[in-house]
């Protein structure tokens, strides 16, 4: 079976999630925003989408077309789309997306579909929106991916692709999380549950089972609370502030109590990360994920001093993390980068080393942009300091 996977904004970054969590080479990336990736075991999308911070949609491809096989993929379409409402109950929606250039007009394509749908004597209604593709949130509000369907048609190696959604990111969720919660710390700035989510999976390669994760920068818990919803059993945070490890036990515990994590197990400590030998042993943690402190987000910033100072407390900080991390783990951290971009940090990274985010094959596409480092820039409009995305290993 043949899955499509449309990418977030961050196309890199999403890539490398997916591979670290798919863990196969049979990963393809089709250049327009889409992956591909070859199962032979079927894929629960559901389950897999609320476990992936840069995934948008999860969908199967159903065939594939020469590119001027205009007549062959209308017909096709009419046919998946019937086949799926004579299945269905109640009233069908339906809309179709497309990505790259198919040479296919998606509004008129859905008017066909409409039209060959009531002459089998089934009422529908088409979905459109004013972009090209259908967001999660139509998809979602419209319930395509449960009562009726969207059509996704894409190009890769030189063939269009057509297939279905299986499952959009959980919009409503994500942003109940981060804006439900019951502390939140806009001052000292907040990690997206989706950005803690790639971290996650880039240090753990989504295996979950019996392995300890730690956050030694905990913040308002966002790291800790995000690996508990994905179904780490055992983790632990630390901070130097008080009121952090105070928010994230507020928001462990309410998390919790919404979510139903009855077997959740957690340890915070109120210490600096330089002090983890005082209650963690040597090789005793599975990963890392984690986002530090990354500097004076508002006011005028003395850039060069910032710089200074936050290198010698990240060196500090790693070559204590690398002591308590297991040979072999994993580290996911944020770096900050200032001056749009331009003036990125560079601590002693001492016994670990940087690993690439991409496999050989993905990370030539010049699509895909990397740092000379083998590291990925993440940044939202707006951002004073940008995240530069590093993956450690010991």
């Amino acid at each position: 079976m043949k899955y499509f996977f449309v990418l977030g904004k961050n196309q890199a970054l999403s890539l490398a999630e997916l591979s670290s969590v798919l863990r196969g080479s049979a990963l393809d990336y089709t250049g327009n925003g889409i992956a591909l990736f070859d199962s032979e075991k079927e894929i629960d999308a559901e389950k897999l989408i609320r476990q992936l911070g840069g995934t948008v949609k999860i969908g199967r491809v159903e065939d594939k077309f020469g590119i001027g096989s205009t007549d062959e993929i209308k017909q096709f379409v009419c046919d998946l789309v019937c086949r799926k409402r004579e299945a269905a109950s109640g009233k069908f929606k339906f809309g179709i997306s497309q990505h790259g250039s198919t040479n296919l007009n998606t509004k008129d394509l859905g008017m066909e579909v409409k039209t060959h749908l009531k002459d089998k004597g089934f009422s529908s209604r088409l979905v459109t929106s004013k972009e090209k593709n259908l967001s999660s949130v139509v998809v979602e509000t419209n319930k395509l991916t449960d009562k009726g369907m969207e059509v996704v048609l894409f190009e890769a190696n030189g063939q269009v692709m057509v297939g279905h959604t299986l499952a959009v990111q959980p919009f409503k969720d994500l942003s109940f999380r981060d804006y439900g919660r019951p502390a939140r710390d806009s001052h000292s700035g907040m990690l997206p549950p989706k950005l803690a989510q790639i971290l996650i999976n880039l240090a753990g390669g989504g295996k979950t089972e019996k392995k300890t994760v730690l956050d030694p920068f905990c913040g308002s818990g966002t790291i800790l609370t995000e690996a508990a919803l994905m179904g780490y059993k055992n983790m632990i945070g630390s901070d130097e502030s008080d009121k952090a490890v105070q928010d994230t036990q507020k928001n462990l515990e309410w998390s919790k109590e919404k979510y139903g994590l009855e077997n959740m197990e957690y340890r915070l400590e109120n210490i600096k990360t330089e002090e983890l030998d005082q209650f963690l042993n040597k090789e005793s943690v599975d990963l890392v994920a984690t986002e530090p402190y990354l500097g004076p987000q508002r006011g005028k910033i003395k850039t060069g001093q910032v710089v200074r100072e936050l290198e010698e407390l990240y060196s500090r900080s790693l070559k204590e993390i690398a002591r308590v991390l297991k040979k072999g783990g994993q580290v996911a951290m944020v770096w900050p980068v200032f001056e749009n971009g331009t003036k990125p940090i560079d601590p002693d990274i001492g016994e670990l080393r940087i690993l690439k985010p991409l496999p050989e094959k993905l990370g030539k596409n010049k699509k895909l942009i990397t740092t000379s480092r083998n590291t990925i820039v993440y940044s939202r409009e707006g951002q004073k300091v940008w995240r530069e995305i590093v993956i450690l290993q010991k």
